[in-house]
């Protein structure tokens, strides 16, 4: 099964949250607690985040964290990569890849391309897109992904 991991989920959860809310400043207490996390847990997203240019951190008395840019100039692969590193779908999609039969297989181009189509769907949504759920009736967004074969 092809899923993110949880605290990437929860990264999400945590931007969301501070999304619905520009320009204010949470603490990492508010933040779990509006996200119904754990605040360990919020801190250990937070510093991930704030190390990938997410979040900024502000001290003092008033202190607490805000978005580092507005919600809808914030990618979703952003975030996938401030939690997991570079997307790699499979061990070859990766640039230094240490696949032991790179060499004799030939999948790599094709698991390559699948790779971008996935990366290229992220970078295409948006945290301020993550706002507005999609509809009851199921209806798919549909997302901009050319394919060049």
């Amino acid at each position: 099964m092809l899923r993110v991991t949880k605290l990437t989920d929860y990264a999400t959860v945590v931007l969301t949250v501070l999304a619905s809310r520009p320009g204010e400043v949470l603490s990492a207490t508010d933040l779990a607690e509006s996200a119904g996390l754990e605040p360990p847990t919020v801190s250990k997203l937070l510093k991930l985040l704030g190390q990938a240019g997410l979040v900024k951190a502000q001290r003092g008395v008033h202190g607490g964290y805000r978005l580092a840019r507005d919600a809808a100039d914030i990618s979703l692969i952003e975030i996938v990569e401030a939690m997991e590193g570079p997307l790699a779908i499979t061990e070859c999609s990766h640039q230094e890849s240490q696949c032991g039969i790179a060499q004799q297989c030939g999948m790599r181009s094709n698991w390559r391309l699948i790779n971008d189509v996935v990366a290229d769907a992220l970078r295409g949504f948006t945290l301020a897109q993550m706002l507005h759920p999609i509809p009851p009736s199921g209806r798919r967004r549909s997302i901009d992904v050319s394919v060049v074969s």
